[in-house]
């Protein structure tokens, strides 16, 4: 159950990381947006961690993986954007 629990979380975060970053180069779909809200929670609580924010065994929660999608979403834009 918590892996079904974790891609519907993830493709929420995903969706809200979309619609608050905007513009047209992000990952579309509905695995490509599950897997960018997951891979935000993962980033953002490695983040966490490394600032001092997070504990060893705590995680972001969902604000943190939110900011975490925008965040990857970002670098995301600026590594496939054409010069």
């Amino acid at each position: 159950m918590s892996v079904l629990w974790t891609i519907l979380i993830g493709f929420i975060v995903g969706v809200i990381a979309k619609w608050l970053k905007g513009g047209g180069n992000a990952p579309e779909g509905f695995i490509l947006t599950t897997v960018l809200g997951v891979a935000g929670g993962f980033f953002f609580t490695w983040l966490g961690q490394q600032l001092g924010f997070y504990g060893p065994n705590e995680q972001a929660g969902f604000l943190g993986s939110i900011f975490g999608a925008v965040i990857v979403l970002m670098i995301w834009g600026a590594a496939t954007r054409k010069s």
